[in-house]
């Protein structure tokens, strides 16, 4: 099994979302390919909250030279789903409806070292979950916060 590779089809009927995401930190699941691109992974899951880290590299630079844009969206967008993600029972699945994003300070390659992005569910109901994130380095400074809508599936 490639480490990054899209999850197989039956996964969220067999698993709940927790044990989704326990089994791709295990190494039994495979990582989103985007996890491979992006350079960072998922290290810690738990009911309605998870914890992603990595380090942005000049590949993920834009022409001004700092860290695009995108690479903290995207990290950022994983640890606000996955947080949503670590709620769902076996059966149920989502997606995001509404992200929405604040960049306090540029990202620098080579200064501002690993990031850790800690994603959390402030409200989960039947059919819409509402989740927060923020994007720090290891002094916990704040470099980007967001929150996100997603919507539910109940199981079919």
């Amino acid at each position: 099994m490639s480490r990054y590779a899209p999850l197989p089809p039956d996964t969220f009927d067999r698993l709940s979302g927790l044990d989704t995401l326990r089994a791709m930190i295990a190494g039994d699941l495979p990582a989103p390919p985007m996890a491979g691109t992006l350079n960072f992974d998922l290290i810690e899951a738990e009911e309605g909250r998870v914890l992603f880290a990595g380090t942005p590299l000049e590949a993920h630079l834009n022409p001004a030279g700092t860290v695009h844009g995108g690479w903290a969206a995207t990290i950022l967008d994983s640890a606000l789903a996955c947080a949503v993600h670590a709620t769902l029972a076996a059966g149920e699945r989502y997606t995001s409806v509404e992200m929405k994003l604040n960049y306090l300070r540029p990202i620098l390659v080579g200064k501002t070292g690993r990031l850790s992005c800690e994603g959390k569910v402030i409200q989960r109901g039947r059919t819409l979950a509402l989740s927060e994130a923020r994007l720090v380095d290891s002094g916990g400074k704040l470099y980007a916060h967001a929150s996100e809508t997603c919507m539910i599936f109940p199981k079919a």
